[in-house]
């Protein structure tokens, strides 16, 4: 049985002979607590270079390498990122857990004008076949899948496999699901949010990433999002980080988030790169205390102020 908040079963889309693995893999990305904290930094395709370079933002942020650091000197579960950006940084970055995000697309077309859609850029057995010639510590494959769109069928389908393949190579899967399309009009209303959750469960993920509901405020938003949680059973739910905020403010988002909406952890990204290395590295620190360790506020709002 995989150490979690409560007893969790090995799927039964992993083979026997890859169970061990598949143990390892997900113990390292919970850092045996069963709660994933993702640094989540795909958006040099998703948001292009608007979340790298611009006011408030340190030039560091400019350079991928920055990414690299901060997932090798701050204190993560495991860091999503392309296969491209792996293989170029992988190589002097290796002790890093790393999960694969499988596919991508701009932020360049509204939805206005066309329905997302996107596809996988490489298979689960590149990923397999690639950090095993390497050396790496690939854990995991990502894949998002835009609920709503008119090509969520293909998404849908295509996530499926991608699951079913990474189970039988004994990796972890996780899907990011968003609501989005011409015909969804409330992108995080909280039975939307929650329908969501419950796909990544459907769809055997080992845990969803979301939006928070929409709420008037945290402490409700956190609340509303049991409803998701329930919603995907043994999937664990981790919620995303958004855009930046208050580092103070974003310790006690996730702190409620999962003590009050009993998720499964966190998947931060803007609210992390967009720092100096030093500020990235302690609120990385101060982050796990309270998804990994289970630590309270102040405990981890005292590594902010070291």
């Amino acid at each position: 049985m995989i150490k979690e908040n409560k007893e969790r079963s090995i799927p039964l889309t992993v083979p026997k002979k890859q169970q061990k693995i598949y143990v390892e893999n997900y113990l390292k990305a919970t850092q045996n607590s069963g709660n994933l904290f993702l640094f989540a930094a795909d958006q040099k395709i998703e948001h292009l270079n608007s979340d790298f370079y611009g006011e408030n933002i340190p030039r560091e942020c400019n350079n991928p390498e920055h990414l690299f650091s901060i997932a090798q000197k701050g204190r993560i579960g495991a860091f999503a990122t392309q296969l491209g950006l792996i293989a170029q940084y992988g190589k002097i970055y290796n002790n890093i857990n790393y999960v694969v995000k499988l596919n991508a697309k701009t932020n360049l077309a509204p939805t206005e004008q066309s329905e997302p859609i996107s596809r996988a850029l490489y298979s689960v057995e590149d990923v397999v076949q690639f950090g095993s010639e390497h050396n790496l510590s690939i854990v995991g494959v990502g894949y998002t899948i835009y609920l709503g769109s008119k090509f969520e069928t293909e998404m849908l389908r295509e996530a499926a496999q991608i699951i079913l393949k990474a189970h039988q190579n004994g990796l972890i899967a996780i899907l990011w699901i968003y609501p989005r399309g011409k015909a969804v009009i409330q992108e995080r209303h909280k039975n939307i949010i929650a329908g969501a959750a419950g796909i990544g469960a459907a769809l055997g993920a080992d845990f969803v990433k979301i939006n928070p509901p929409q709420a008037s405020n945290a402490i409700e938003s956190a609340q509303l999002l049991k409803q998701a949680t329930q919603a995907a059973g043994n999937t664990g739910v981790i919620c995303s980080g958004g855009k930046k905020i208050s580092q103070e403010d974003l310790l006690i988002t996730v702190y409620n988030q999962i003590r009050l909406g009993k998720s499964h952890g966190c998947a931060i990204g803007r609210n992390i790169f967009q720092n100096s290395l030093e500020e990235a590295i302690s609120l990385c620190n101060a982050l796990a205390l309270i998804v990994i360790d289970g630590e309270n506020i102040e405990t981890a709002k005292n590594v902010l102020k070291k």
